[in-house]
């Protein structure tokens, strides 16, 4: 370490220097977090919000299937009563 009080005061000046820019180098970097963290925010909002329209879309497609198969099934049921009671008139007329 130096001798004199100017040789002290000059190193201190110059550590207490070094730490001025290295607390600039790290604000600069927070910085910088700060925006790639908002960068991924706002990334992570449009992957969601596509995501729900993807939803929404196979929600659609369910529901029109679900109508789809409803129709068939009555027309199922339909035929299967008319074909029911074809079986039960062939029986009565052919038990008279």
């Amino acid at each position: 370490m130096p001798g004199t009080i100017e040789e002290r005061v000059a190193y201190l000046e110059g550590k207490v220097e070094e730490h001025s820019h290295g607390y600039t180098d790290i604000r600069e970097g927070l910085q910088h977090l700060d925006q790639r963290f908002t960068f991924l925010d706002q990334k992570v909002d449009r992957f969601r919000e596509e995501i729900m329209g993807a939803i929404g879309v196979a929600n659609g497609r369910i529901d029109a299937l679900d109508q789809k198969i409803s129709q068939q099934f009555i027309w199922l049921m339909g035929i299967q009563v008319a074909v029911l009671l074809a079986v039960i008139g062939a029986l009565l007329r052919v038990s008279r």
